[in-house]
């Protein structure tokens, strides 16, 4: 298939690690998107070769806006805590000095989200385990137009 593909850069934050289970927040000790990952599968998104957790990257000044993403799932009842909840995933690829590492932008709806939001500047990756990436660190991705697009809050 013949991708158009737009470059960006950000930068690695550290999140709240809801995603990985490592933040404080017990109520998901292995993580939600471990306990996402059946439902997602369920859905027609294989997501077992990724990490099980998320990489934060700011791409500040820029915001992002979904516009037609790869998948879409409603009301998703993955856990008893809280309401249903929609996500969307979208492709994407971060540049790595050694190759190119598929991934996906992964977007939980914030108007079905319980808790944990994000500034609209942080995309939340999922990707295979990257060795080597630390907070702070500059990254480049690659999004697909015609899934997300960057928005220029000062124009």
């Amino acid at each position: 298939m013949n991708e158009s593909w737009e470059k960006i850069g950000g930068v690695i934050l550290k999140g709240h690690g809801v995603a990985s289970g490592t933040g404080t927040d017990r109520r998901y000790p292995a993580g939600t998107l471990q306990m996402q990952r059946p439902f997602f599968a369920a859905l027609g998104l294989d997501l077992s070769e990724m990490h099980g957790g998320t990489l934060n990257i700011s791409i500040a000044p820029f915001h992002f806006m979904l516009t037609n993403p790869a998948h879409t799932f409603r009301r998703v009842e993955w856990t008893d805590l809280h309401p249903p909840e929609d996500f969307s995933f979208s492709r994407c690829r971060l540049i790595r000095e050694n190759g190119v590492v598929d991934g996906w932008v992964y977007t939980p709806h914030p108007e079905t989200k319980a808790a944990h939001f994000h500034p609209p500047a942080v995309l939340e990756i999922i990707a295979p385990f990257i060795p080597g990436l630390a907070y702070g660190d500059r990254v480049e991705l690659l999004i697909n137009p015609r899934e997300i697009t960057i928005l220029n809050p000062a124009a």
